[in-house]
């Protein structure tokens, strides 16, 4: 029988309980620091935008930003917020001055929203303005104000400082990795010339916009077949170059500051108008796909009232600059139109260059036109007969927010996926087999990866052969043994990842799974340690002679176990590829030759692991 439907039934929510109930709504997945697109970087990213749009509008040139474990707070030198107004700008949904174009024009945060999902997600928030010699102070608990300081004076400087504690009972426990600030940090200084930020002591400043942001993101200039291309005009800005070092684009799309990871028009129509431009100045209809083959590109546009296909500003949906102006896309081409052509004239050694990368992706893409289809037989064909893949219910190709939660684990041997998948969320965790340890691909060219059957099925399923748009698992996993064999494994799987798809890595992908290496217990509790020092720490809060079990191996660790490992509190260490390191570089140093330097790194830290054993038997 069913429940009564009546008036009772009907609950209307105030704002903070709508966002503690459905905060995806508004920063849309949750996590706990260990991606990019964490919730908690969100939150920091949404204050943060406002002080960005004050500077946008001339006032301050210097934002503070720090991060004391849980605690962040962010001091701007702005206007300050209105003092009779700031507990409406921080707790009233839809309350704000970007309403007004002519306060705010261009800004990145329109819909009131940012500063009030950051209150109501925070086990502590705090909101001081400082105007006109006066100070106001608000303090909130998870949206509910708990202090409302009186208007005092103050000889501070104008300006607005929020700090706030994300609340675990939303996020769980989390961290904030220091590596991912920093990137969000760069990217605003590369958008906004002459601005300061200082987070924890370090300052960031760039001179030369979206040129410093490409050669920061380009392994130095071996890496380009021509030297940066660097177009500003009105409220338009790009910069792109060809690598010699990967295989797919590559973009870095910004509206009003805001990076729109998804893309969007801005992106669709610039990339529409290099391909027109450059056929056009060569005369010859060469196919997209080679004209388009290893481009890098950053652009950022400013558009009034810009329209978003979320709160979390992703992807641009805006057809126009401004109301009922010119469409993004002529307005985009004409700029490309103008300037790249003059380039091309006035700089025939890039033309020259450029020509020669077309041409020879369109020899690569025919040559391997044919291993390709050989390709796609062989994975049809072994896809009838083998269960490498157990996929999830979810894909891409159903939306964006469904494909944030997908992940693939790819792991070795029967037992240690058997267990992964008997355990595995069915809805969106899939499992990839590998047989035994795979091919070391350093230093090979992509054609290993459609002869190779391996690397041919494990490309399949990411989806990844000519572009990452498609890529059908937003998380993938390395889960190996946490011993000499499993590392090598693990090593190999990033050489290939680096050698062929270092775009994927850059974006923040992959990841490699963290299991127990121990499991301590009584009776009553059970504790599962990752280090020898939780170990340690268990055995003593367990009292006298706990049973401990040494796990060599995933394939010893039972599916029933395995949930707590895979779960909501699942540990995943992000593969992060730093921008001041040279890919060629790395994958030298670790797969190439034995060279005397990477001796000398093995032994030096095997001395370290020594004295570390020795300081533990001591102590």
């Amino acid at each position: 029988m069913s429940e009564n439907y009546t008036d009772d039934s009907i609950r209307t929510l105030d704002w903070k309980e709508h966002i503690r109930l459905r905060p995806g709504m508004y920063i849309g997945k949750l996590g706990d620091g260990t991606s990019h697109d964490d919730g908690i970087y969100v939150l920091l990213k949404e204050i943060i935008d406002n002080s960005i749009d004050e500077y946008v509008m001339g006032n301050g040139k210097t934002i503070e930003v720090t991060i004391q474990e849980s605690l962040v707070t962010v001091r701007d030198y702005g206007r300050g917020m209105p003092l009779g107004k700031v507990i409406d700008c921080v707790s009233k949904i839809n309350t704000g001055a970007k309403y007004d174009s002519k306060v705010f024009k261009k800004a990145v945060g329109l819909n009131g929203v940012g500063s009030k999902a950051v209150n109501a997600m925070s086990s502590y928030f705090m909101a001081q303005s400082i105007r006109e010699g006066k100070t106001k102070v608000v303090e909130y608990r998870k949206g509910e104000i708990v202090a409302d300081h009186p208007l005092a004076d103050s000889d501070g400087r104008p300006g607005t400082t929020i700090s706030f504690v994300p609340d675990e009972e939303i996020f769980g426990k989390y961290r904030y990795l220091h590596e991912y600030i920093e990137e969000m940090l760069w990217n605003y200084v590369f958008l906004n010339n002459g601005l300061t930020i200082v987070f924890n002591g370090q300052k960031f400043f760039a001179k030369n916009g979206l040129l410093d942001l490409l050669e920061r993101n380009i392994a130095g200039p071996e890496s380009m077949v021509y030297p940066i291309v660097h177009i500003r005009e009105e409220d338009f800005e790009c910069a792109f170059t060809h690598s010699n070092n990967s295989y797919s684009e590559e973009y870095y799309s910004f509206v009003n500051g805001q990076h729109t990871t998804q893309g969007g028009t801005h992106q669709n129509a610039f990339r529409e108008a290099i391909v027109k431009t450059i056929r056009e100045f060569y005369g010859k209809d060469y196919d997209t796909s080679d004209i388009r083959t290893s481009f890098i590109a950053a652009i950022s546009i400013k558009i009034q009232e810009p329209v978003f296909e979320s709160q979390t500003k992703t992807k641009l949906g805006s057809q126009h600059i401004e109301p009922g102006g010119q469409s993004v896309r002529n307005f985009i081409s004409d700029i490309i139109k103008k300037h790249l052509d003059n380039y091309l004239h006035i700089n025939p050694e890039t033309a020259e260059a450029l020509q020669r990368k077309i041409m020879q992706s369109e020899r690569e893409r025919k040559d391997m036109a044919n291993i390709k289809k050989l390709a796609r037989e062989s994975v049809k064909k072994a896809s009838l007969h083998n269960k490498k893949l157990r996929d999830c219910r979810i894909h891409f190709n159903t939306n964006h927010e469904k494909r944030l939660e997908t992940t693939l684990f790819i792991t070795e041997g029967d037992s240690a996926s058997g267990s992964i998948t008997k355990s595995r969320d069915v809805q969106t965790q899939a499992v990839f087999s590998l047989k035994g340890k795979p091919l070391n691909c350093f230093g090979l060219s992509k054609k290993i990866v459609y002869e190779n059957e391996e690397f041919n099925l494990m490309q399949a399923a990411l989806n990844i052969d000519d572009s990452l748009e498609n890529l059908r698992y937003n998380n993938i996993v390395i889960a190996t043994d946490a011993d000499v064999d499993g590392m090598h494994i693990r090593l190999l799987l990033l050489t290939f990842f680096l050698q062929f798809y270092p775009d994927l890595v850059r974006s923040g992908h992959l990841y490699i799974l963290q299991t127990p290496l121990f499991r301590v217990r009584n009776k009553k509790e059970t504790i599962y340690c990752y280090s020898d020092e939780e170990r340690v720490n268990a055995i003593r809060k367990l009292g006298t002679n706990p049973e401990i079990t040494r796990f060599k191996g995933l394939g010893e660790i039972s599916p029933d176990e395995f949930r707590f490992f895979i779960g909501p509190n699942m540990r995943l260490e992000p593969v992060i590829l730093k921008r001041d390191l040279s890919i060629n570089e790395v994958l030298n140093f670790y797969m190439g030759k034995n060279t005397p330097e990477r001796q000398q790194f093995i032994i030096n830290n095997l001395r370290q692991e020594d004295e570390l054993t020795e300081d533990k038997i001591s102590a």
